[in-house]
């Protein structure tokens, strides 16, 4: 048999009727249309968005204040401040390993990022992997030079 376009029809009973709600108690949808008595379920612009609580702070936006939410690829260093340096010999070389050659840095298992925290009183070449503006400033204040490691 060939369907044509002006002959098309839905399947039986893949359609039916719309239900009228609140036509009278015979219709079995009547008065509270099968949605109970009060509250806010039974009120018409009902449904809620998803993921309301009810005015609780909703779980999708507790999530990331809680703890136990690790950074994803989150950068470690081996951190050591501006003021540890101060024993160095002036103009001499600094990078990890010679830190701990000399003893400043115990274990250095990741790269070397030099923080701001203290004053600095020799001129330094400072090798390392990163440096926040106030060490570098601090550096580079008293004549020293600060080189980026990859």
């Amino acid at each position: 048999m060939t369907h044509r376009l002006d002959s098309l029809k839905a399947n039986p009973g893949s359609r039916r009727r719309k239900l009228r709600k609140g036509r009278g108690i015979a219709a079995g949808q009547g008065a509270s249309c099968g949605f109970g008595m009060r509250g806010q379920k039974s009120r018409s612009g009902r449904p809620t968005r998803p993921g309301f609580e009810g005015g609780q702070m909703p779980l999708y936006r507790r999530v990331p204040k809680l703890k136990h939410f690790p950074l994803i690829n989150q950068k470690s260093f081996t951190v050591i401040n501006v003021s540890a340096l101060n024993d160095l010999q002036e103009g001499s070389e600094v990078n990890l390993d010679t830190l701990v050659k000399q003893g400043i840095v115990t274990s250095p298992k990741y790269p070397l990022k030099i923080l701001g925290n203290g004053n600095l009183k020799v001129k330094l070449t400072v090798q390392a992997s990163a440096f926040t503006a106030s060490a570098k400033s601090k550096i580079e204040k008293v004549g020293g030079t600060c080189e980026i490691l990859d």
